[in-house]
């Protein structure tokens, strides 16, 4: 693996050695001291073309803990606001001596852009690409599913899938590229995944999509899910009007009280919410559901260094997977 653009060409094979390096890297952000040695002496840039907060951060985060060297490079204020383009910015990270950059990009393809060039030699971690793809959002939403569930049974997570495990994504898919990655890599690893959505907010093909798609919300919570992942109302990615207003997308399409109340009405005590933020509270999920037991939200974005953390160290530790690697820098960090 030279570069992480997409979930759709990841491999299970791949996917649960992200996942179990994470794993590997939690015991890390668990400890007093939260450094490993692994990354020393490696420079990674964060090229941020879009706002963004847990990302970025995140990924910051991630790059540290392993020991690396962290350039944040945002677009606003920069040359690109001048003019720059992605090349000559892309030049110019190579010639500082970058070894990985996180790029996120308002266009889908600019990270598949920048890694199929000549005009960069590092590794590329797509952070968001347009409304294309986020695989380190979709890991870490798999790697938070199965961490659960794993404690749930008394069992350890590593090395396992998602098999049987029945997930229902809820919202705006159309602009989503979290929703994308998520029903690629939760496929992969065994999930069944239904879309639920308005028409307007489902995207052209999402019938070839390895997933159901349904339309009632309060049908999907008949059929039992063992997770439910609502997605932010992307209004700035919006020049028409998608639903008739707030007030009834809220109702037919939102996680509002009476909604989250039938789930333990149906007897689903282990079905747990997801998000990936920033949430709006009252239109997609109320407070009620968003700081429940059931809520798995603020894991989510501990859990996202963890898996960073993987990401980075795996495609910068010279195409090591093992994770006795993982074990041997833990151990020698923690001696």
């Amino acid at each position: 693996m030279r570069h992480l653009l997409s979930t759709h060409d990841l491999s299970r094979a791949d996917a649960i050695r992200i996942l179990d390096t994470a794993e590997e890297m939690s015991a890390v952000n668990d400890r007093e001291v939260k450094k490993l040695p692994a990354l020393r002496g490696r420079t990674v840039v964060n090229l941020f073309f879009e706002d963004s907060t847990r990302t970025r951060i995140s990924f910051e985060a991630a790059a540290k803990r392993l020991s690396a060297d962290v350039i944040n490079f945002a677009a606003k204020g920069s040359s690109v606001s001048k003019g720059e383009s992605l090349k000559d910015t892309a030049q110019t990270l190579e010639a500082i001596g970058a070894d990985a950059v996180v790029i996120r990009h308002p266009a889908s393809g600019a990270a598949q852009r920048l890694a199929t060039t000549d005009w960069i030699s590092a590794a590329v971690v797509n952070a968001g690409d347009g409304t294309h793809e986020h695989p380190t959002q979709a890991l870490l939403d798999a790697f938070t599913l199965r961490r659960h569930w794993a404690k749930l049974a008394g069992t350890p997570s590593g090395g396992t899938d998602l098999a049987g495990a029945k997930v229902t994504i809820v919202g705006d898919v159309l602009h989503s590229r979290v929703a994308r990655s998520n029903v690629w890599l939760l496929t992969t690893l065994g999930a069944q995944v239904t879309l639920v959505a308005p028409p307007t907010l489902l995207p052209i093909g999402v019938e070839h999509w390895p997933c159901t798609v349904a339309y009632d919300f309060d049908e999907a919570i008949d059929a039992k899910p063992d997770a439910i992942m609502m997605l932010r109302v992307q209004a700035e990615r919006m020049n028409a009007s998608y639903f008739p207003s707030t007030g009834e997308y809220s109702r037919r399409w939102g996680l509002g009280d009476e909604r989250f109340a039938r789930l333990a009405e149906l007897g689903l005590a282990d079905t747990v919410i997801l998000h990936p933020g920033p949430m709006v509270r009252g239109l997609e999920i109320s407070s009620t559901a968003a700081d429940s037991a059931r809520s798995q939200v603020l894991r989510q974005v501990a859990n996202g260094v963890s898996v960073r953390m993987a990401v980075l160290y795996l495609l910068l530790s010279s195409g090591l997977y093992a994770q006795d690697a993982t074990a041997a820098h833990a151990k020698e960090s923690a001696s």
